[in-house]
C-alpha cells in the first residue's frame, strides 16, 4: 500500500467530526488538528471545548487552538510539519493565500451543497428554506474566494419532506466524510480531476441570525413549512402571541375553513392549533412556549390555550 498523505486537519463543530474519524479509520497521517479556542456556551456560560477537539483527543491526535491563524508562529508551526494537504471542514476562519499555498498538494474543503449553488456559511438551512428537493456535498480546492475553488468530487442527496437542518446536517456530514476519503484516494492514484465552477450559476447562503426566524404569515403554507424545517434547530422559527415568543418545530399543511387574515388562529378541535397563511393554513404539531420545553401540540394546549381569532405576529 502506498504511504498515506500527511494531513493537517482544520475543523471545529460537530459537522467536521465524521471527516476526522474517516481519516483516522483510513490510516491517514493526521499530524495536527487545528480548532477554535474553547468558548463559553449555554445559559450557564460554561467553557466548552469544540467537538473536533474532544474527538481529536479521544483519537490521540495533537491539537492546537490558536487565537489567530494569521500569525507567523502559526504559519511556521504548520510549515515545519510539511503537510501534503490542509483538510478544512467548517473551521470557522478564512485562510490566507500564504496558508493555502503551504501544503505540498493543496487545501481541500467539504462544503454541504452542490456548488456553485449555496456558497457561504448556511447552505443546509437555505436549501430547506427554499424547498429544494435535493442538495449534496462537494469536495473542492480552497482558493482565495468564498467557496469558489475547483470541484474535485460531489454527491447528490435527496431531501426528505421531514428533513430539518438538524437531520440534513447529520446526513451530509457523514456523506462528506466518505467523499473526502474517496477524493484522497483519487489523489493517491493520480486520477483526480479539477472542475472549475461555473460562477454564473452561483448562489449565496448567508449566515442566519436569531431575528431571521420570525415567521411571515403572508407566505404560502408550503413556504412556511419549508421555512420552519430550515430554521430547526437554529435559529428557530417563531412568532409572537401577546408579545410572548412561541417557537414552531413541526407543522403540516391544513385547510383554511374561514376567510381571515394570515396569522389568525382558526377554529378547530380542542387539541389542534390551525393558523391561517397566505394561501391555506398550517396545523402545528410541535411547539415551545416562551418559558417551556418542546411539546406535542395536544400537550401544549392543555396548559396554554390560544383561542380562535388570536392574531399571531
Amino acid at each position: 500500500m502506498d504511504e498515506k498523505f500527511n494531513i493537517v486537519f482544520m475543523g471545529t463543530p460537530e459537522f467536521a467530526v465524521p471527516a476526522l474519524n474517516a481519516l483516522y479509520e483510513e490510516g491517514y497521517n493526521v499530524s495536527l488538528v487545528v480548532t477554535q479556542p474553547d468558548r463559553p456556551k449555554g445559559r450557564g456560560r460554561k467553557i466548552v471545548s469544540p467537538p473536533v477537539k474532544q474527538e481529536a483527543i479521544h483519537l490521540g491526535y495533537k491539537v492546537i487552538q490558536p487565537k489567530s491563524i494569521k500569525t507567523d508562529d502559526f504559519y511556521n508551526h504548520l510549515k515545519h510539519l510539511e503537510p501534503d494537504f490542509l483538510v478544512v471542514v467548517a473551521f470557522g476562519g478564512i485562510l490566507s493565500d500564504k496558508l493555502l499555498s503551504l501544503p505540498r498538494i493543496g487545501a481541500i474543503n467539504i462544503h454541504p451543497s452542490l456548488l456553485p449553488k449555496y456558497r457561504g456559511p448556511a447552505p443546509i438551512q437555505h436549501a430547506l428554506i427554499n424547498n429544494e428537493k435535493e442538495t449534496g456535498v462537494t469536495i473542492m480546492m480552497l482558493d482565495s474566494g468564498l467557496d469558489t475553488g475547483d470541484i474535485l468530487m460531489s454527491q447528490t442527496t435527496a431531501i426528505s419532506p421531514d428533513d430539518t437542518s438538524e437531520t440534513l446536517h447529520d446526513i451530509l456530514s457523514k456523506k462528506g466524510a466518505k467523499l473526502l476519503v474517496s477524493t484522497l484516494d483519487k489523489f493517491q492514484k493520480n486520477t483526480v480531476k479539477r472542475i472549475p465552477q461555473d460562477h454564473s450559476k452561483a448562489t449565496y447562503a448567508p449566515l442566519l441570525k436569531k431575528k431571521d426566524g420570525l415567521i411571515d404569515w403572508s407566505l404560502s403554507s408550503d413556504k412556511i413549512a419549508a421555512f420552519i424545517r430550515g430554521m430547526t434547530p437554529w435559529p428557530g422559527a417563531y412568532t409572537f402571541n401577546n408579545g410572548k415568543r412561541i417557537k414552531f418545530f413541526k407543522v403540516k399543511p391544513a385547510i383554511k375553513n374561514e376567510a381571515v387574515a394570515p396569522g389568525t388562529v382558526l377554529k378547530g378541535f380542542s387539541d389542534e392549533l390551525r393558523i391561517s397563511t397566505g394561501s391555506e393554513a398550517i396545523s402545528v404539531l410541535e411547539i415551545q412556549g416562551a418559558s417551556g420545553k418542546r411539546l406535542q401540540i395536544s400537550d401544549f394546549l392543555k396548559g396554554c390555550k390560544i383561542p380562535p381569532g388570536t392574531v399571531l405576529k
